[in-house]
């Protein structure tokens, strides 16, 4: 199911038939590297049917990243449920297959994204989570408009908590 387009892009759901693309993206120790580790075979494949349990079960998720001019899946791209100090948070997360960094992809995808959730969830705040030492997925954020929120040690490790607050987004929409 297609979620939503951007220019360059397109976000769906995952189907269990992505995971050689994905592992493309979550197998590369490069663009892995702010995770404890790469992900396997079956990791890749858990990685999807997490996601596609999240889009049943809490109506949003990662989605699949495709460019709208090959098809080609390229990354993810989305919004999922993250606990963060007990409070239940929305987060937009985001993996691109690194042959395509520095294009301004993930920010497109991210800024939709973001836009889609303020417009069909009942939420006034969205995060990103970020390891303080992954530079490029912190300039994403703030093109996202977010900044730093709070720093928290989540799943053991120290995090930058990004966030956007959706009268902030509303102040600076001309």
């Amino acid at each position: 199911m297609n979620i939503l387009q951007t220019p360059r892009l397109l976000l769906r759901e995952f189907t269990p038939e992505d995971a050689d693309a994905l592992a493309l993206v979550l197998s590369d120790p490069e663009t892995m590297r702010y995770y404890p580790s790469p992900f396997d075979r079956a990791g890749v494949e858990q990685w999807i049917e997490r996601n596609r349990r999240r889009y049943r079960d809490d109506g949003v998720g990662l989605w699949a990243m495709e460019l709208t001019k090959t098809g080609e899946m390229i990354g993810d791209c989305g919004v999922i449920v993250q606990q963060v100090e007990g409070e239940r948070l929305y987060e937009i997360g985001y993996h691109l297959r690194r042959d395509f960094w520095g294009q301004g992809l993930a920010t497109e995808a991210a800024i939709a994204c973001r836009d889609w959730a303020f417009a069909h969830l009942k939420t006034d705040r969205l995060i990103s989570l970020i390891r303080p030492e992954n530079l490029p997925s912190r300039r994403v954020a703030e093109r996202n408009g977010m900044s730093v929120w709070k720093e928290v040690n989540w799943r053991e490790l120290p995090h930058c908590v990004y966030s956007i607050e959706r009268g902030r987004l509303l102040a600076s929409t001309p």
